[in-house]
């Protein structure tokens, strides 16, 4: 009996796929059944080598070695995915085993991550690829009658895979330039990089701004209320109030206007993400994962996508699941609504994966055992399915223009003609717990041109206010715009990273200590800051990486050349390398951490430093110094914190709470002393207990 060998990017994904095509028998790794085998990759199960593997010199970080370019290139299992590779290379290999089946995630990265394994494995079996959109049964079934030869998708291997190459030879080489110049890790990115310098201009833009007042007069006539322009001094507003006091105010011109405001697109993960972050705090990852673990429970369709359409042959699909949303969504209840579905279907307009929609797998299922922040995502992407083909909002504008002792006022108003899709909008955002921003209205009275009307004044105080710092909402939105303006019109993609990628960069970001969260807002740190000034707009431009982005997708489609590409960000790393081969030596302290000073040297009298392991004195030939893992207080299981330090370098003495005794196996207060500082090492001694 012969086998097809299924390999999926992650466990749950496999189980799934084994369930449906009737792999139902366990095996160590793999699932079996049917004619089937059904493993799985850990995402990346085969990497790129580190440098060191190219050559042991590279171990130690050193300008003379760069750049670092790997000729041939080089692989490695990392070791806790070994025992899975194993796992793959032997089912790959197995002579039972006639044919292989790719089916990781259908996207850059899932191709690249089944090739890598196929070509590590050493295995020539002919491949079809499993291309699906959602994880439900009938999906995957109707993938499985619909195989293509992987062979279709060697130009979008060829994309990841110059991705991959130039974000290692890029990151790599500048990442060890910029850290052995500064002489700290100072982690360089193709789209990390850029999108940190857009979060440092925009702090800088807040800090230089300097707040102004200003004032507008406004007349009111029973409901009616008409504002100045701005006045920039209150003397000058103050003689319009005082000269409008008594006057009459005429209306001079009024302006109808009916608008209409069409219905938002379905999402993709970055709308998706941002509106997430904006309405209930999601970081970018969160959602991506909520949203990963709601597609693995087939609850959801595939949310690493780009496209807010969805195919043409979806239209029956789209109708079903709408109607039974209306009566599953408590918020949508009563509600009359004629779906337009054909608003969001354009096939031309989805790449790899359609827009992120609900399943009808969710209908049938609905809420039940979904933890609160799945049953929040489910509930905006079923909110946006149902504004998405719902009628457009309509509502006439109002502009009246006041004279009054010979100065303009200005009343605007609104009025909703139908509410359309606002209404459910406002239904769903109504049941949020989280608060959100409701328009509101103003309905002016019915007026009419040369109409006089007798008014009191007032006075507003304002102030101009500053550029707001970013939140993953707006950054998200930044990214997916950045260097759009140096791009063709027609580019498929622009911006920093992919839907699918930005989540994680921010999160490197926070982690790597360049950025950090406050509340909602990305604010970057000090050597955020630094990093960003001290880099050459090459790589910190978007431009770079958006340009990049748009020849990926171009290599993709088989219309640029992969080899050509690769051979530019050669050069590029060259080129850099080269410029920066050394910097001032004021520069190089740029990154060094500040040095807390804990008190003065018993000694020598100079400042006491605290460092990682020990508390020292500043002046090197004094070599005063007490280790944080002083005997004295291992035994005892106390801490020795700054504030001890600080304590005993002051007084001689310090209050301690909650050192151990052996004896008693009990705790107890006790004052510290710093007995001894005359030798090699400093003694500390009991002086009493409390």
């Amino acid at each position: 009996m012969s086998f097809q060998l299924v390999i999926a990017e992650k466990p749950s994904v496999a189980r799934s796929i084994a369930a449906v095509i009737g792999a139902a028998e366990k095996q160590n790794g793999y699932w079996q059944g049917g004619g089937y085998l059904v493993s799985w990759c850990i995402g990346h199960l085969v990497s790129f080598a580190e440098a060191g593997q190219y050559d042991e010199k590279y171990c130690k970080w050193k300008y003379e070695d760069l750049p670092i370019l790997p000729q041939p290139w080089q692989f490695i299992v990392p070791d806790e995915k070994k025992q899975q590779f194993e796992i793959v290379r032997s089912l790959l290999n197995r002579p039972d085993v006639d044919s292989v089946t790719a089916a990781t995630d259908a996207g850059r990265e899932g191709e690249l991550i089944f090739r890598f394994v196929y070509q590590m494995a050493g295995c020539t079996k002919p491949v079809k690829r499993l291309w699906i959109s959602s994880m439900e049964d009938a999906a995957i079934r109707e993938g499985f009658s619909n195989l293509r030869p992987d062979s279709d998708y060697d130009a979008l291997y060829q994309s990841a895979l110059c991705r991959a190459k130039a974000d290692w030879l890029v990151g790599i080489n500048a990442t060890r330039l910029f850290s052995v110049l500064y002489h700290k890790t100072l982690t360089v990115g193709r789209v990390q990089t850029p999108t940190l310098k857009m979060l440092v201009d925009r702090d800088a833009k807040i800090l230089r701004f300097q707040k102004e007042k200003y004032y507008t007069v406004g007349i009111h006539s029973g409901s009616l209320k008409a504002d100045s322009r701005r006045i920039a001094d209150a003397e000058t507003a103050n003689s319009l109030k005082e000269k409008c006091t008594s006057a009459v105010a005429v209306c001079t011109s009024v302006k109808r206007e009916k608008k209409t405001e069409q219905p938002p697109k379905l999402y993709d993960l970055t709308t998706l993400q941002r509106e997430a972050n904006r309405l209930f705090g999601f970081t970018a990852k969160q959602t991506l994962d909520y949203a990963q673990q709601l597609y693995e429970k087939k609850l959801l369709t595939y949310p690493r996508t780009d496209s807010q359409y969805l195919t043409e042959d979806m239209g029956r699909t789209a109708q079903h699941l709408v109607s039974d949303l209306l009566g599953l969504l408590p918020f949508a209840q009563g509600l009359a609504l004629t779906p337009d579905v054909d608003r969001v279907l354009n096939s031309k307009k989805v790449s790899d994966h359609h827009a992120i929609i609900p399943t009808a797998e969710f209908v049938k299922q609905g809420f039940a055992g979904l933890a609160e922040s799945e049953c929040k995502l489910m509930n905006l992407v079923c909110s946006k399915l149902l504004c998405a083909i719902a009628a457009p909002h309509e509502y006439e504008t109002v502009t009246a223009v006041f004279s009054c002792a010979g100065n303009e006022f200005t009343a605007k108003g609104k009025t909703v003609l139908v509410p359309g899709w606002k209404e459910i909008d406002q239904r769903f955002r109504s049941t949020l717990k989280a608060d959100t921003e409701e328009e509101v209205l103003n309905t002016l009275p019915k007026l009419a041109e040369g109409q006089n009307f007798s008014v009191t004044t007032d006075i507003s105080e304002h102030f101009t206010s500053p550029p707001k710092a970013y939140t993953e909402d707006t950054l998200l939105s930044a990214m997916e715009r950045a260097g759009a303006e140096d791009m063709p019109e027609n580019a498929e993609r622009k911006g920093l990273g992919t839907p699918a990628t930005r989540a994680a960069i921010l999160e490197k970001l926070v982690q790597m200590g360049f950025v950090q969260r406050k509340g909602k807002q990305l604010v970057p740190t000090k050597d955020g800051i630094n990093l960003a000034v001290v880099l050459p707009e090459s790589l910190t431009s978007p431009v770079l990486t958006a340009e990049w982005e748009n020849r990926l997708t171009e290599i993709a489609k088989g219309n640029a050349d992969a080899d050509e590409f690769m051979a530019e960000i050669e050069t590029q790393v060259r080129q850099l390398v080269k410029t920066y081969s050394c910097i001032s030596a004021d520069k190089q302290n740029l990154f060094q951490s500040e040095r807390v000073i804990i008190g003065k040297c018993p000694r020598c009298g100079e400042n006491v430093y605290e460092g990682k392991k020990n508390f020292y004195c500043g002046n090197r030939s004094c070599q005063f110094v007490m280790w944080k893992n002083d005997r004295f207080f291992e035994q005892r299981k106390k801490a020795f914190t700054p504030k001890i330090a600080a304590a005993l370098l002051k007084n001689g003495k310090a209050k301690v709470k909650g050192l151990y005794s052996e004896k008693t196996g009990k705790t107890y207060d006790a004052t510290v002393l710093l007995a001894d500082t005359g030798g090699k090492y400093v003694n500390y001694r009991v002086e009493r207990k409390e």
